[in-house]
């Protein structure tokens, strides 16, 4: 996580030199969740703040770092997963710094305002994992901490609309790695795959300090 920070303030540090440059801070609302590639297997979405900052870089054409602290996770539900004859219940909750790359265009550049649209890479490090799990009548718990990937790379796309000093974001962003492969199921003797990958929805609101 030092390491992540210190690159961000060196970055900043940097593009600060150069003149088409702003930052600031920025906070916002998503609606994740964790699929599975299971048929039998139901996740629900989870709903969170996010906190971060930007960097933007650029006029027409820019680049736009940015460090984002927010909460994800699902409820993972099974009758019978894998086959087996035991039901899982398991909430998992994920605390994520994310830094997204994006790569933005400018499609209309007014005095006042201007809209964007805007795509790049991601990578999310999971700093805290909890996992809740229903026990008795039956219940198993075939998901561990140590199943949950620390580090999962994405990608994201959205449009955005600047307006005097805020600007406004709506993104969508999806896992391109697994951040949960396979599991091990009591009474099954090979692993069942998750394959699962984070997605969702976040708006953001950001003041642009220069």
């Amino acid at each position: 996580m030092k390491k992540t920070i210190l690159l961000f303030a060196m970055l900043l540090s940097v593009i600060s030199l150069s003149a088409q440059f702003s930052f600031g801070p920025k906070i916002g609302y998503t609606t994740s969740k964790l699929s599975a590639d299971q048929s039998d297997i139901t996740s629900d979405l989870k709903n969170s703040f996010l906190y971060g900052a930007f960097v933007r870089l650029g006029s027409k054409v820019y680049l736009q770092p940015e460090i984002n602290w927010y909460t994800s996770g699902s409820v993972f539900k099974s009758p019978s997963l894998g086959g087996g004859l035991s039901p899982i219940e398991q909430e998992i909750n994920l605390k994520n710094i994310q830094i997204p790359l994006y790569i933005g265009f400018k499609l209309a550049d007014l005095k006042l305002m201007n809209i964007r649209a805007q795509a790049g890479p991601t990578a999310t490090i999971i700093v805290d994992k909890t996992i809740d799990s229903k026990s008795g009548g039956g219940f198993i718990a075939p998901i561990k901490e140590a199943d949950i990937s620390d580090l999962n790379w994405g990608f994201q796309f959205g449009a955005g609309i600047d307006v005097l000093m805020l600007t406004l974001d709506i993104q969508y962003y999806v896992g391109i790695t697994k951040m949960i492969k396979e599991v091990e199921v009591p009474g099954i003797t090979n692993p069942v795959k998750f394959d699962s990958r984070s997605q969702g929805f976040m708006v953001t609101l950001g003041w642009k300090i220069m």
